[in-house]
């Protein structure tokens, strides 16, 4: 347990910090910020701020449509943070008086074939079981929520509680809450370890934090569209669509300033190249499920790399025989909904050092081997040729389904 202080960016820079936090993207920020708000002197590690896969990210906070089969008990997590979402945005916008694109329209799920309509309703029918809010609709009744929805949408349902916020305007909010809060940003990159010096290490480095910590964190590649509406007007829609687009799974997210974000592909793989097919699948799904994303200016074609683990899950608490050390990693496809949570339990363990029974099934302890507690005993550096705690670790990628995301 760590004793709260009262923060102040000159004593984090003076003294030495009771928490280094390694990785500066929304989670780790939101970390560092809620340990400075907790009386804590924090240091932020990080040569580029929100660099990662955030700055890549849609920003969907779908806790019901990314219910998927077999893991329930990321599901739970998933709607326990959520839930979290509102208190924390409006947290946030008052710290800092910025905007986060924060919007509460919903979610339509859609199959534009029968086949698609087939494999959405199985989909649907598990997560009403689950209890959760999944309304299914006619076609006529998906054209009176958006009426620019292609005639050939077989037939789809409504998330309500699926909401989404803007990654880009989430990152520098955070960072701007953190630093007034006193955390010290030290804009360099951490190759190991034993190179932090801090009463307790958090390492949420994404993908990076194979290499720091020996857990099996890949790097799951993801290719994304924004397109905007011409004339900067608003775009012809205001719920998140996702569906299936004769078997291609997309999702479609409109912002007020006429934004619209096409994605995502879910690769097996680690270089952030863009490729002709990537594009010409998106943007054939796009216009199929809405035909006026044709007119649309194409502004941007990009690849992050989510970190991903071998059950999807992320990884929350401290390192097996590390206890000053403590993992917040593998968000995979879920980084932005799970960051209200994530913060919240990660800041309560470093204060009072008893773990929120939350966060038993995430345990690193799940994955412990002991190839990767000699890898940590002895120190265990980025590979050459890494850069910043972006770097990826040589883990074997394992398969998985394509998801709505």
């Amino acid at each position: 347990m760590l004793t709260g202080r009262s923060p102040s960016t000159e004593s984090v820079e003076r003294a030495r910090p009771d928490v280094a936090v390694i990785g500066a993207g929304p989670i780790g920020l939101a970390i560092a910020w809620r340990c400075a708000v907790r009386g804590l002197r924090v240091a932020l590690h990080d040569p580029a701020p929100g660099s990662g896969a955030s700055a890549v990210a849609a920003g969907m906070l779908a806790p019901v449509s990314e219910a998927y089969f077999g893991e329930r008990q990321l599901t739970d997590l998933l709607v326990a943070s959520a839930a979290r979402w509102p208190a924390f945005a409006a947290e946030l916008t008052e710290a800092t008086g910025a905007d986060l694109g924060y919007r509460t329209d919903g979610t339509l799920l859609v199959g534009l074939t029968g086949d698609d309509l087939a494999e959405a309703r199985r989909l649907w029918a598990y997560q009403q079981g689950l209890g959760l809010p999944v309304t299914a609709l006619r076609p006529t009744e998906l054209r009176h929520h958006e009426p620019a929805l292609a005639p050939r949408v077989r037939g789809g349902a409504l998330a309500p509680t699926d909401h989404q916020v803007d990654p880009r305007m989430l990152v520098p909010a955070l960072r701007t809450a953190a630093q007034r809060a006193g955390v010290a940003l030290v804009p360099r990159a951490v190759d190991s370890l034993s190179d932090v010096d801090a009463d307790l290490v958090v390492v949420a480095a994404g993908c990076g934090s194979a290499a720091l910590t020996g857990l099996p964190v890949r790097p799951v590649k993801g290719q994304i569209l924004r397109l905007r509406a011409p004339g900067g007007v608003a775009p012809g829609f205001r719920h998140v669509i996702r569906g299936y687009a004769d078997g291609e799974p997309v999702y479609l997210v409109p912002r007020t300033d006429g934004e619209v974000v096409l994605g995502a592909t879910v690769e097996e793989r680690s270089d952030t190249g863009v490729t002709a097919g990537a594009v010409q699948r998106l943007l054939r799904a796009g216009v199929d499920l809405l035909p006026e994303l044709a007119e649309y200016d194409l502004v941007e074609a990009v690849a992050g790399l989510r970190p991903g683990t071998p059950d999807n899950a992320p990884i929350l608490g401290p390192l097996p025989g590390r206890p000053d050390v403590l993992a917040a990693t593998g968000h995979h496809r879920h980084g932005i909904v799970l960051t209200p949570i994530t913060a919240d339990l990660i800041a309560d363990l470093v204060v009072t050092g008893v773990p929120d029974p939350l966060l038993a099934p995430f345990g690193a302890d799940r994955f412990d081997t002991p190839d990767r507690r000699a890898r940590v005993a002895g120190g265990v550096r980025v590979p050459a040729g890494a850069v910043g705690v972006g770097a990826v670790g040589g883990f074997e990628p394992t398969m998985e389904e394509d998801r709505w995301s």
